[in-house]
């Protein structure tokens, strides 16, 4: 009796560390498995002058980048590009533009998010937000004929809209700050 204890012990002893070795050399095997496949995707290559020009060349000629042209020498175009260029100063160092709240709504079929219309400087912009939950409430509080003074650090243009479109970074009412973009976390 005694030896068969002593058989069984011995199996136990021996299948123990035999059942850890497989795990361990399993996880380890799969550890270089997941190593070798993020090595293998490719590094975005970054294009040449040369190579970007070419790659405009190619996309106005399909149907959205000759839609494009068309609507950059229009002159609701011109209209847009004259307004932005207005701006772009302000747009480029930050600083602060005095506008006044025209509309509480968006034009018809924008698919822009919060957004309200502004006047700067005689020429209409669509200003746009990402708020937080907690942002909203100060950001509905605003009433047409407000005036605010805005920041931003881009400018935005596209065909479908009659107006140059500022994503605002902050707005400033009454000397008081009603709105200031959180950054995002992990950096953008």
């Amino acid at each position: 009796m005694l030896l068969i204890k002593s058989t069984r012990n011995m199996k136990k002893i021996v299948f123990v560390p035999i059942l850890l070795l497989i795990v361990v050399s399993g996880l380890v095997f799969a550890n270089c498995e997941v190593k070798n496949e993020t090595s293998k995707k490719p590094t975005p290559k970054t294009l040449s002058a040369a190579e970007i020009k070419a790659e405009r060349k190619k996309w106005e000629a399909t149907p959205a980048g000759i839609i494009y042209k068309k609507w950059e020498v229009s002159p609701v175009g011109e209209k847009v590009q004259d307004a932005e260029a207005k701006i772009w100063k302000n747009i480029k160092g930050y600083t602060d533009m005095e506008g006044i709240v025209t509309s509480l709504s968006l034009p018809p079929g924008s698919r822009l998010g919060f957004g309200v219309m502004v006047r700067i400087n005689d020429d209409d912009y669509i200003a746009i937000f990402q708020p937080e939950k907690s942002q909203l409430e100060q950001l509905h509080s605003l009433k047409v004929n407000d005036k605010i003074i805005i920041k931003s650090h881009s400018l935005m243009h596209a065909p479908k809209y009659a107006y140059p479109i500022v994503p605002v970074g902050y707005v400033e009412r009454d000397n008081k700050v009603i709105f200031q973009r959180i950054p995002r976390k992990g950096g953008c």
